[in-house]
């Protein structure tokens, strides 16, 4: 896909998605990166996916309500999005939004895998 913004990395049953851009602020990007992760739930019914946001250091208001669908989204097919290597600051973002109680938060991509029921050992 031209333009991608996410890089989908299936491991096992579960779709790793780390972000390519570090500011998710502008409105048309986040626009699509809206339309791929809904892709990814609605289109190819993946229901464990992990978001990673290791090179993202800002994000918009809007990036939060495309999360907050994401994850309406995946209720809908009883799937189960979790996050992970959140920065600080954007970690707070969360915390006073209350994101932090509607998502699971894990400080690595393996800690996010292993809630899964998946090891990377091995």
């Amino acid at each position: 896909m031209a333009g991608a913004r996410l890089l989908i990395q299936p491991v096992r049953d579960v779709a790793v998605v780390n972000f390519s851009d570090a500011s998710i602020l502008d409105a048309l990007q986040v626009q699509q990166i809206g339309e791929e992760l809904y892709d990814l739930v609605e289109t190819r019914a993946r229901r464990k996916v992990i978001l990673d946001f290791s090179n993202v250091r800002f994000l918009s208001s809007a990036a939060l309500g495309v999360l907050i669908n994401l994850r309406k989204k995946a209720d809908g097919i009883k799937g189960k999005v979790m996050l992970c290597c959140i920065r600080p600051e954007i970690h707070r973002v969360f915390k006073l939004t209350n994101l932090d109680k509607l998502f699971e938060i894990y400080d690595s991509e393996e800690k996010a895998l292993n809630a899964f029921g998946v090891t990377t050992v091995g």
